[in-house]
């Protein structure tokens, strides 16, 4: 299979060097072991995977003994470190040892597919002795093996009015995904992702999040798939799903942990300004495709038939995208979502901010043509946050980067990659 660069590699290579211990999460089959192999000499580390019945029944029997017993001298990698728990005491007091004799740095890089952090075990063990990343599935930047991070692009450099060539957001969409079917067209990616999705019912609902009845979380997804870019209503999904508030509240969870799932929260400044915003977060899915797959459509032909449920496919993407982009960037990113409730129907999709207050807004639309009026929203944002917004972007599938006032623009899909 092609190698395709991805744009974490430096900053987890950075990490890895600075930090005695780094946890690489992501979904399964995003290419962390690809990843990991590729960016480091294989002289300079000890790549172990838990996923091996010997290595993994070793570890279980005596985990002082092997983690013990590890090469000191590298860095030593270990995949799919959920599937031994036993290990997280003896991973803290290796760390601990390795400060205390001078040896800080680039001790431990472990690998998950489901989001550890999540459970109490590694958290309390670990906690202030690991950085953690995040790699997800391929962007649209590393499908062209292009270096561009757009968000770092849209907060460091000034846009200009520039053409493009138009895009296929259908191309870019069905591209932007796992790298297994992204890099292969012959693969069946309906049967791939039906594979995929009974790996993490079968393995991590009942393994991890210790689901008896693991097939329900599929009924969640389809109930989810169907709110994507709304107003998350518990209620309602509860009623729809006839789960209790505690059966929805851990599925909801292990959906998240497993990166099938993300939740973006509600902006909201209530100590300085005199508006209040709804408190509802907004749910969107990791991969667009597996979006599509759990709602059982064709994106071709949602393309063609259906704009309605396309557009929010498209804003599902732009929300990847996001993720992604800000995943690999230096310091801290929150994204939100920008709701006034006394400014009904004027909501801004996202707004994606620093921990120093600058932010960003961000709208989509799938549209190739633009006016005065699909700004209304950005504007208001704009208005509100004040001189902390540096950008107000509405990201569109037409051909140019032009102004639409102060601040605002509108900006290509092209953008994201080029």
């Amino acid at each position: 299979m092609t190698f395709n660069r991805r744009i974490l590699a430096k900053k987890l290579e950075n990490t890895t060097k600075t930090f005695a211990s780094t946890y690489l999460g992501g979904p399964r089959q995003c290419g962390k072991s690809t990843l990991v192999r590729n960016l480091l000499s294989m002289e300079n580390i000890n790549y172990l995977t838990f996923d091996t019945t010997l290595v993994r029944t070793a570890a279980e029997k005596d985990p002082d003994a092997f983690i013990e017993n590890l090469p000191k001298n590298q860095l030593n990698v270990i995949d799919e470190v959920q599937r031994v728990p036993s290990v997280y005491l003896q991973l803290k007091r290796s760390v601990d040892e390795g400060r205390l004799k001078g040896r800080g740095k680039s001790m431990f890089l472990l690998t998950g597919s489901a989001n550890i952090f999540a459970l109490p075990e590694l958290a309390d063990a670990m906690v202030g002795r690991m950085a953690r990343l995040t790699l997800y599935p391929f962007s649209a930047a590393e499908i062209y093996n292009s270096d561009t991070n757009f968000i770092g692009k849209l907060w460091n450099d000034d846009l200009v009015i520039k053409n493009y060539r138009r895009a296929n957001p259908v191309e870019i969409i069905k591209k932007a995904t796992f790298p297994e079917i992204a890099l292969n067209d012959d693969i069946d990616k309906s049967e791939w992702m039906d594979s995929y999705l009974g790996d993490i019912l079968d393995r991590d609902a009942v393994q991890f999040a210790k689901i008896r009845k693991p097939g329900l979380v599929y009924h969640l997804l389809v109930s989810l798939s169907n709110r994507v870019g709304s107003l998350m209503n518990n209620d309602n999904i509860m009623k729809e799903t006839g789960f209790n508030q505690g059966t929805f509240e851990s599925y909801k969870i292990f959906c998240n942990a497993a990166f099938l799932t993300f939740e973006v929260q509600p902006w909201s400044k209530p100590n300085k300004l005199n508006k209040r915003f709804v408190r509802s977060k907004k749910l969107y899915f990791t991969d667009t495709n597996f979006l599509s797959f759990i709602m059982r459509r064709d994106i071709d032909e949602v393309y063609e038939k259906d704009p309605s449920v396309m557009g929010h496919l498209f804003e599902n993407f732009i929300a990847s995208e996001i993720i992604k982009a800000t995943s690999t960037l230096p310091g801290k990113y929150f994204l939100s979502h920008f709701n006034p409730v006394r400014e009904h129907g004027k909501e801004t999709d996202f707004v994606i901010e620093k921990d120093n207050g600058e932010a960003i807004a961000m709208e989509v639309k799938l549209d190739s043509t633009l006016n005065e009026k699909d700004f209304k929203n950005l504007e208001l944002c704009r208005d509100t946050i004040g001189d902390k917004l540096i950008k107000g972007i509405l990201i569109y599938t037409g051909e140019s980067i032009v102004p639409f006032g102060d601040r605002l623009w509108a900006v290509p899909i092209n953008y994201l990659w080029e």
